[in-house]
């Protein structure tokens, strides 16, 4: 009898070893939508150097596919509109079977009304700021000044991104509308139509990219089609015959400033 009380003590070492392993398992499964919202939450603002938001992350471990909702990125500092983006609805199709490898694939990606605010100001578009933070985190240019993240660390152009790598083989934005505006505006807006975009093997070449190198391409590609929709606007013609007004009436402010000098000294004597 007292031979087998090892066996019997290992047994329940082993059965409560197991039991742990099993909740911790439950535990991570029942909570990988909280992880993913605090992860884009995280690493978003990083990326982007502008605050970014998840309202909800719904995701099956066992199909792989899921929705997101609500995403919010804001502007770089210097802008007076309120956002760059806002994705309403996102679908998503995962390959289970690569969660745990280096290099995760995502199936598909469908964006569903997204809203884009294209904003003008005397340094370039909100969308050229944003590009170029995304282009800093992934080391491949300077940053702009932004809000709601911290700069990556400083040494030879950028952040160096850690953990596994993606590949998306499809990428489709549909259904988007563009609030086109600009600093002389004072945060008013025009609206157009964004042209659908089908991005595919994303990554695929490389045998894999970063976060950051996602985000680049795509925001390249939304770049694109902005610039399609907004050309026939004039956006920048009307800018120019706004600064050429201005010039204009600060020139005749000016003569009008002396020609009041003048009748003031006349009027003493001067």
């Amino acid at each position: 009898m007292a031979a087998r009380k090892p066996l019997i003590i290992g047994g329940g070492i082993v059965g409560a070893v197991l039991v742990v392993v099993v909740v911790a398992v439950i535990v991570f499964f029942s909570s990988i939508d909280g992880i993913i919202k605090a992860a884009v939450e995280k690493f978003g603002p990083e990326i982007t150097q502008a605050k970014v938001t998840l309202d909800e992350v719904s995701l099956s471990t066992t199909s792989g596919e899921g929705r997101l909702a609500g995403l919010f990125v804001g502007n770089p500092k210097g802008f007076k509109t309120e956002s760059a983006f806002k994705l309403g609805e996102i679908g998503i199709k995962v390959d289970v079977g690569t969660v745990t490898e280096d290099v995760i694939v995502i199936k598909d990606i469908l964006i569903r009304g997204p809203e884009i605010t294209y904003e003008l100001g005397s340094s370039g578009s909100n969308l050229d700021a944003l590009q170029r933070n995304v282009e800093s985190y992934t080391g491949g240019g300077k940053a702009a000044d932004g809000g709601g993240g911290k700069k990556p660390a400083s040494g030879s152009g950028g952040a160096k991104e850690e953990g596994p790598k993606l590949i998306i083989e499809n990428l489709r934005v549909q259904g988007g509308k563009i609030n086109v505006s600009a600093t002389f505006l004072g945060g008013k807006s025009m609206t157009a139509a964004l042209p659908d975009l089908h991005l595919k093997d994303i990554g695929k070449e490389e045998k894999g990219a970063t976060p950051g190198e996602v985000a680049q391409t795509l925001l390249a590609a939304i770049k694109d089609g902005v610039a399609k929709a907004v050309s026939p606007l004039g956006l920048d013609k009307m800018g120019e015959k706004l600064t050429e007004g201005v010039g204009a009436a600060t020139k005749s402010l000016g003569e009008g400033a002396k020609k009041a000098g003048d009748s003031i000294k006349k009027l003493f004597g001067k």
